[in-house]
């Protein structure tokens, strides 16, 4: 399960597939040093973005590739 305390990194590493999900959200640099080292909340807040709405697609996400 996502978490908005995980790194945009940690969740690529995850599924590569989520990576769709980020740039629909505007966060378009999955690569620079801040997917690393920040985590979702901070990466929405710079972005401007809702990051329980990400978390929860993320995680829909996931699920449906798992059912």
């Amino acid at each position: 399960m996502v978490t908005k305390e995980m790194s945009i990194r940690e969740v690529l590493s995850l599924d590569p597939g989520t990576a769709r999900l980020f740039m629909e959200f505007g966060m378009h640099c999955l690569g620079c040093p801040h997917a690393t080292a920040e985590s979702l909340e901070d990466a929405c807040a710079v972005h401007g973005t809702n990051v329980d709405e990400l978390v929860h697609q993320i995680n829909e996400y996931l699920a449906e590739k798992k059912g």
